[in-house]
C-alpha cells in the first residue's frame, strides 16, 4: 500500500459522536419548574469522582467546563481555587470534597449552586485492528441554600478509527493510534465535546443564566 493511501485512510478515520442525556429515554420535554424557582447565578464545580482507572481524568475533565458553563450564563468559581481551598481544609480527595454539604460551600464561598460531576467512562480501548476512545460523564447541580437538586445530565462521547475494509491498513492504523495516544491524550479533547454535549442539549441542557444574552429567550422551560 503506498504512503498517500495510507494517508488517505487515516485522514477518512470514522467519528462517531453520540451525546446522551439523562431522560434520552424520553421524548418528553424536561420540567424546569424546581430550577427557575432558584435560578442560580453563580456555580462551584467540585472535582470530580473518577469510576476509571484513569488517575488524571478528573482533572482533565475539570479544566473543560468552566468555559461552557461560563458562556451559559454563569459566574464559575476558579475551580484550581476551590480545589486547592479544599485541599488545604483536609480534603485532599474528590471524594472527601463531595462529602461536603452544600450549605457550608455557601456558607464559605457564596455560591449558589454545585455541580457534583462522575467521570464513567475515560480513555481509549484496543482491539487487534480498531481502538475507541471514549468519555462518559453524569453531572448534578444542587442548590447550596436548600440542597435541592436542579437539574441533572449525562453525555457520552465516542471516536472510533479503523481502516476501512483492508485489513492491513486497519492493523497500522490501530497501531498508529496507540502511538498517538501515548503522546496526546485524546480523551481530554473528547471530555470538552461531552461537556458542552452535556450543557447545550436543546431538550434538557441547562438553562441560560442570567449573564447571558439568551437568558429571557431561552425556548427550555420557559
Amino acid at each position: 500500500m503506498s504512503a498517500s493511501r495510507t494517508a488517505r485512510r487515516l485522514a477518512t478515520l470514522a467519528v462517531i459522536v453520540v451525546l446522551l442525556a439523562t431522560s434520552a429515554c424520553s421524548s418528553k420535554q424536561r420540567d424546569y419548574t424546581t430550577f427557575r424557582a432558584h435560578q442560580p447565578r453563580s456555580i462551584v464545580v467540585l472535582p470530580p469522582l473518577n469510576e476509571t482507572v484513569e488517575v488524571n481524568a478528573p482533572y482533565s475533565f475539570l479544566s473543560t467546563i468552566t468555559m461552557p458553563l461560563a458562556e451559559a450564563g454563569y459566574y464559575v468559581f476558579p475551580v484550581a481555587v476551590v480545589d486547592q481551598m479544599l485541599k488545604d481544609n483536609g480534603l485532599p480527595t474528590p471524594g472527601e470534597m463531595h462529602t461536603v454539604s452544600p450549605a457550608k460551600l455557601y456558607e464559605v464561598l457564596g455560591a449558589d449552586a454545585v455541580l457534583y460531576v462522575t467521570i464513567r467512562e475515560w480513555g481509549q480501548k484496543y482491539q487487534v485492528i480498531t481502538s475507541t476512545t471514549r468519555v462518559s460523564v453524569d453531572a448534578r447541580l444542587v442548590d447550596t441554600k436548600t440542597a435541592t437538586t436542579l437539574w441533572t445530565g449525562s453525555a457520552s462521547v465516542a471516536e472510533g478509527s479503523g481502516g476501512g475494509d483492508n485489513l492491513i491498513a486497519m492493523i497500522i492504523v490501530a497501531a498508529l493510534e496507540q502511538v498517538v495516544d501515548s503522546i496526546a491524550d485524546k480523551a481530554h479533547g473528547l471530555s470538552r465535546q461531552a461537556a458542552f454535549g452535556m450543557l447545550y442539549s436543546e431538550r434538557d441542557g441547562l438553562l441560560y443564566g442570567h449573564r447571558s444574552p439568551k437568558y429571557e429567550s431561552d425556548p427550555r422551560g420557559r
